[in-house]
């Protein structure tokens, strides 16, 4: 009956979510609870709620300072450099900028954490995406194909666990599926370029660069008109009256609000020192994260700290910063605590360890020699219905021995699991916090996120499959 229950229960979350029946958040609090009570598990929900709660906390508290630190440079203007590069390689072309964001996150996921791969990625790329009117989906939809391949890397948590599971090496589950993962990497290319593709023709045709139209010229506005005004002031100073004081005296400078007698005159800090100091600020951060110097809250909790304290040195100015982005930090720290919501509930009451055994009761005996492809293949759509823990605890274990029985490696059952189960598909998981740092820092909704990128992520892992069973990596 649990296991109905938890199937029950994962089946209407995605059913009400997909179709905007409800919204996740609501989706993700009275779903389970309404689950755990038609379980029995009434007297207990207190303490199976709490529990969820606590373990996404460190998540929560993560995800709303790193929220705001990356808000607050983007606002100092940090990507800016970034974003002028890949709008002038790209010419405004939304099929470049599709393909650029594949690769930088290809490249920033090698440290194998799906939620500082967000928070980069698409800090860095919405600015972009919002300027030439690309739509949002694209942008979490190519960042999700690259962060899921790019989890495969033997520190990101599905390998780990596999190995950790059926005791092996990594030289045992990750090298052989090395090519494998080439493919998908190949795939990821190429689905952005085709996205990428889409997407400009959504948009039209654009003017070729030129005079008027130069995408540097819209970026830099403020740059270009402060000289062009200085250079008419010079050419035509009769047009330009110098302000004097009433005894005819020209004042050393022209007041503002608060400008009066004794008032303290702060120099505002020079912008290029400020934004050296915010670029070394934020690789050491990064460096720190993958080198795990601290917990991950600990170090965006001082590194937004630090961050604030030199960009807005005043108190009124720390408060506007915090009221101009509480809205995102509220969307997205609460998704993280309905999320854990849901996994607790379904944990704590054993409805993921019931629905681990009744998948594995499925499987026929007579298809034991084909089980690694069978695993690679269901691996990625299991993704929506099983927590990692639950999968390479609960049922691969089950599945390697079962594949043992009929002769075959449990390794390379381990190698088949890592193509699909919660590497391609952790980023379109509700039983994953980081989904929603995704979904939410990019602006779209679980639902519409997961309608758009699905059989792209699935097609993913059939490459990979395909390319697993051309290197060997393990039988058809």
């Amino acid at each position: 009956m649990l296991a109905a229950l938890g199937f029950a229960t994962i089946a209407v979350l995605l059913l009400v979510t997909m179709t905007k029946r409800a919204s996740v958040l609501v989706a993700l609090i009275l779903l389970p609870v309404l689950a755990a009570l038609v379980g029995g598990f009434a007297s207990d929900l207190g303490e199976l709620t709490l529990g969820g709660l606590s373990k996404v906390a460190p998540t929560g508290i993560m995800i709303a300072f790193a929220v705001l630190y990356f808000s607050l440079m983007v606002d100092a203007g940090l990507f800016d450099p970034l974003i002028r590069a890949l709008l002038r390689a790209a010419q405004g072309d939304p099929l470049r900028i599709t393909v650029a964001t594949a690769v930088l996150t290809l490249c920033v996921a090698l440290d194998g954490d799906g939620a500082s791969t967000f928070l980069i990625t698409v800090s860095a790329l919405l600015p972009v995406y919002k300027r030439l009117g690309m739509s949002p989906l694209v942008l979490s939809g190519v960042v999700c194909l690259g962060a899921g391949v790019m989890n495969m890397v033997p520190w990101g948590g599905p390998t780990v666990r596999a190995m950790a599971a059926l005791k092996l090496e990594s030289s045992d589950v990750f090298n052989p599926v090395l090519p494998a993962m080439g493919f998908g990497v190949a795939w990821v290319l190429v689905a952005s370029y085709l996205l990428g593709r889409r997407e400009r023709n959504r948009l039209g045709a654009l003017p070729p660069p030129g005079p008027a139209t130069d995408v540097r010229q819209g970026e830099d506005e403020r740059d270009a008109r402060e000289p062009v005004a200085s250079t008419a002031a010079a050419a035509e100073p009769s047009r330009r009256a110098t302000p004097t004081t009433a005894d005819g005296q020209e004042p050393q400078a022209l007041r503002s609000p608060g400008d009066g007698p004794g008032a303290v005159r702060v120099p505002p800090l020079p912008r290029t020192w400020l934004n050296t100091f915010n670029l070394l600020l934020t690789v050491t951060l990064v460096v720190c994260l993958i080198q795990e110097v601290l917990p991950l809250p600990v170090l965006f909790v001082l590194g937004f700290a630090i961050a604030v304290l030199v960009n807005h040195p005043t108190w009124e100015q720390q408060q506007a910063l915090l009221d101009k982005h509480a809205k995102s930090v509220v969307l997205v720290t609460t998704m993280i605590f309905a999320a854990g919501v849901l996994t607790g509930i379904l944990s704590g009451t054993k409805m993921i360890d019931e629905m681990a055994e009744a998948f594995v009761s499925v499987v026929p005996d007579s298809f034991g020699s084909h089980l690694p492809v069978a695993v690679a293949v269901t691996g990625m759509p299991l993704s929506l219905v099983f927590t990692p823990d639950a999968y390479y605890f609960g049922v691969l274990p089950v599945l390697a021995e079962t594949a043992n029985g009929f002769g075959t490696d449990p390794a390379e059952v381990a190698r088949a699991a890592i193509l699909g189960q919660m590497t391609t598909g952790f980023p379109l998981s509700p039983l994953t916090a980081s989904t929603f740092i995704l979904v939410g820092m990019s602006g779209v909704s679980l639902g519409e996120h997961q309608r758009f990128i699905f059989r792209w992520a699935f097609a993913t892992t059939l490459v990979m499959t395909a390319g697993a069973l051309v290197t060997g990596a393990f039988p058809l």
